[in-house]
């Protein structure tokens, strides 16, 4: 038989040593003695990261040197029922019924077509239009910034990373190349920055932004650069730096860095659908923005070079059927009259190779070289005529003004070439004597996503017949200086007309 109490006594010492530490635990608490915890037997988490380069100390260099520009205008704006005031008898969308189809097409596209209150009178003063950035060239106060941000300003003024805020002057502007110079009168030295020698850039460096993004002042953001030489069809000079740094409205005009905080690039403007930043900006390059600063330093103007010919891209087409051995150069369209170029012998369809010995590799890099020249300077083209290759010498003219340019060549005007590639369309006078015929659409342009199709008519811009790409312009123009964002065409297309808005240059395409 199992003896329960030899099984009991055995246990006995165990449960005795379990009741003694219950009692002193119970004494434990109820004395309020504290729990002593042990100490950890281990070091809390530490990584030895390795030593990756950082921007601090680029960034605490040249921040003094970058300001936030503030551009007022004495012309005061004029008050409208809706977003666009395109002068439908004075009734604003919000007036019409909610199926018309002007309502329903608007709002399609984004177009505001609530009422909007308008602006509230101002006793006078100017009024702020354009906010961007800029940089010190010189301790004596030069500053660069974009032409895009100063062109519809009055007053300028300019505020440093420590708040000091001082009145500046327009010194001169380069639209072609969206550059301006501003000059602060201040009795001290500025801290100013160099341009690189941006030749040395490669794919892949890291490069820092400095601007003003939607007004929040000084603020910093590194990428790397994308690309280099990109073309996206702003004018003749096209030769951009494209970089993956944060750069939004406001960060126009405003300097990318590389490590040594040196200049690469000046930013003027980004691809963004939607209106912020998508990690497509582009920089004026420094080579090109060095020699146009300080041309308007110097006097306030850029002079260029002017052979006076309108040219095209050689396709492979065209090359095979001339016989050039691949699609190189620039083909002339067209010489005008009386310039350098016709003067010099050139004509239609010659194809120019080299400049100077310099291989031309498409029409863009014609322009770019000839445009970098000076009034004056002879240069010796190679031209591929009639299968053979041949050497005419010309002594480059003045670059003309806008309007000199229009009047010798109608609407072949680079100023109206160049809106009309902003907008993506190419268009000729109709044969019926009734608005443009559209002859060519960007497939990657706003013109393409709003349905404009090659061979469709433009009958009138902002409810004004238009008869030439001239007569476009100055509609586009009117309707930027009046503040709008957008114009309105009407196309006559295949089903009837329509209308359809297009921007007036800027929207989509400028950083700030």
């Amino acid at each position: 038989m199992l003896d329960q109490t030899s099984g009991y006594n055995k246990f006995k010492p165990i449960l005795k040593a379990s009741a003694l530490a219950g009692g002193v635990a119970a004494v434990l608490f109820s004395a309020g003695a504290p729990l002593t915890v042990p100490e950890a037997l281990a070091d809390p988490v530490y990584v030895e990261a390795p030593k990756v380069p950082g921007f601090a100390d680029v960034v605490e260099a040249v921040s003094p040197a970058v300001v936030s520009v503030v551009v007022e205008s004495n012309v005061q704006p004029v008050a409208q029922n809706d977003g666009f005031g395109f002068g439908f008898g004075g009734r604003g969308f919000d007036n019409l019924p909610d199926d018309h189809p002007l309502k329903r097409f608007f709002k399609d596209f984004g177009a505001p077509v609530e009422p909007q209150q308008p602006p509230k009178p101002r006793n006078g003063g100017p009024r702020p239009v354009a906010q961007g950035s800029g940089f010190f060239v010189s301790e004596d106060g030069y500053l660069v910034t974009n032409n895009h941000v100063v062109r519809e300003g009055d007053t300028f003024s300019v505020l440093m990373d420590d708040g000091t805020e001082y009145d500046a002057r327009l010194v001169g502007t380069d639209p072609r190349t969206d550059l301006a110079v501003l000059k602060v009168d201040a009795d001290r030295d500025f801290t100013y920055v160099n341009f690189a020698d941006d030749a040395k850039l490669r794919v892949g460096d890291w490069v820092v932004a400095v601007g003003n993004p939607f007004g929040l002042g000084g603020t910093v953001t590194s990428g790397i650069v994308s690309a280099l030489g990109r073309d996206i069809a702003s004018g003749p000079y096209d030769d951009y730096i494209q970089v993956d740094a944060a750069v939004n409205h406001g960060n126009s005009g405003g300097p990318t860095f590389d490590l040594n905080g040196e200049v690469v690039g000046i930013n003027t403007a980004i691809f963004s659908p939607s209106g912020g930043n998508v990690g497509i900006a582009f920089a004026i390059p420094s080579h090109l923005a060095q020699d146009v600063v300080n041309d308007l330093i110097d006097d306030g103007t850029v002079e260029r070079g002017w052979l006076g010919v309108r040219i095209q891209p050689v396709t492979e087409d065209i090359a095979d059927a001339i016989g050039l051995a691949k699609p190189e150069g620039a083909m002339i369209s067209e010489p005008t009259e009386d310039s350098p170029g016709a003067e010099a012998g050139l004509q239609q369809g010659d194809v120019i190779t080299a400049v100077n010995g310099e291989v031309i590799e498409d029409a863009r890099s014609l322009s770019r070289m000839i445009g970098m020249m000076e009034p004056g300077d002879n240069v010796e083209l190679s031209v591929w005529r009639d299968g053979k290759s041949q050497t005419i010498d010309v002594t480059l003219g003045e670059f003309p003004s806008e309007d000199q340019l229009a009047a010798a060549e109608g609407m072949s005007a680079p100023a109206e070439s160049t809106l009309m590639t902003q907008m993506g369309i190419e268009v000729r006078p109709s044969d019926d004597g009734k608005g443009v015929t559209v002859t060519a659409v960007n497939p990657d342009s706003d013109a393409a996503q709003k349905g404009l199709a090659e061979g469709q008519k433009i009958l009138s811009v902002n409810n004004k017949e238009v008869g030439s790409a001239q007569d476009i312009l100055e509609q586009v123009k009117q309707a930027a200086s009046n503040g709008r964002k957008q114009a309105l065409f009407q196309v006559e297309t295949e089903n009837g007309s329509m209308f359809t808005a297009l921007p007036t240059g800027s929207e989509n395409k400028d950083a700030g």
